[in-house]
């Protein structure tokens, strides 16, 4: 499936159970005016609700991943009374969008074709991993236009590489290349950029085939698991552990272990 004509700011390819979204404004270098944000808010909870979709991959055209709000409309809106818009805009797009892909039970990746900054950053940060061409970076630029930080950076960032390196890339904002991104902990992996789409669609298509409901319920307790006790953590485990032991894709997983097979999941 299909969804979304070429000149879309927002693609969506739905393939052997891979979700494909792709940010597709490559002459803005995929910065996100209103009209993208809307779309890609609408298309993101459609895959996160999407049963077919058993992964999903985040990506973008061109030269960049995502550098975050277009600052051309934001220049705009600024000057022309429009400064209701730029700031209900992370109510009603950033948060929305950030935790919807963070949520969703089920893998999701972030294929970084080129620079994430801002905004763009965010987003990559909030997927499960990050495969980052050689070519590509990472920008936390909100500090450069007197902003402060959104779209879970402040959540997911310190997360990947501590606090302390947290603030530092806030406060003085650079753009940290491929090779230092995978030595931070930004980058799961770093490739040749003509190599992103193939080893992306290896890694995704493998995901894809798996238990979906057990990798949702690991997705979900590791995320549940970084703001609370440890007792707390365990509670959900337990509960995780019900749910999936009750899923068909257990019940085939043991059934092929005792034939010494190899089980092929359905994703339920």
């Amino acid at each position: 499936m299909t969804a979304g004509s070429d000149d879309s700011p927002v693609l969506l390819d739905l393939t052997d159970g891979v979700a494909t979204i792709t940010l597709n404004r490559p002459d803005a270098m995929n910065s996100l005016d209103i009209a993208t944000k809307e779309l890609l808010l609408e298309i993101v909870t459609r895959v996160a609700d999407d049963p077919a979709a058993r992964c999903v991959v985040l990506t973008g055209t061109g030269r960049a991943f995502c550098t975050g709000q277009d600052l051309k409309e934001h220049i705009h809106l600024l000057h022309h009374g429009g400064s209701d818009q730029l700031f209900t805009t992370v109510d009603q797009h950033y948060n929305p969008i950030v935790t919807a892909l963070a949520t969703m039970e089920k893998p999701v990746l972030a294929a970084v074709n080129g620079v994430a900054a801002g905004a763009g950053a965010s987003l990559a940060f909030a997927c499960d991993l990050r495969i980052v061409a050689d070519t590509a970076g990472f920008n936390l630029a909100f500090a450069n236009v007197a902003l402060s930080c959104d779209t879970g950076a402040s959540y997911h960032l310190p997360l990947l590489v501590g606090r302390a390196k947290a603030m530092e890339l806030l406060y003085f904002p650079r753009t940290v290349k491929a090779d230092e991104s995978l030595e931070l902990g930004l980058a799961n992996q770093v490739v040749p950029a003509a190599d992103l789409a193939a080893v992306v669609g290896e890694m995704a298509a493998r995901l894809a085939a798996g238990p979906t409901v057990a990798l949702g319920a690991i997705r979900r307790s590791v995320s549940y698991a970084a703001g609370v006790t440890m007792a707390e953590a365990l509670e959900l485990e337990s509960a995780m552990m019900t749910k999936t032991g009750a899923t068909a894709d257990h019940q085939a997983a043991v059934a092929a272990f005792v034939a010494k097979e190899k089980p092929v999941f359905e994703g339920r």
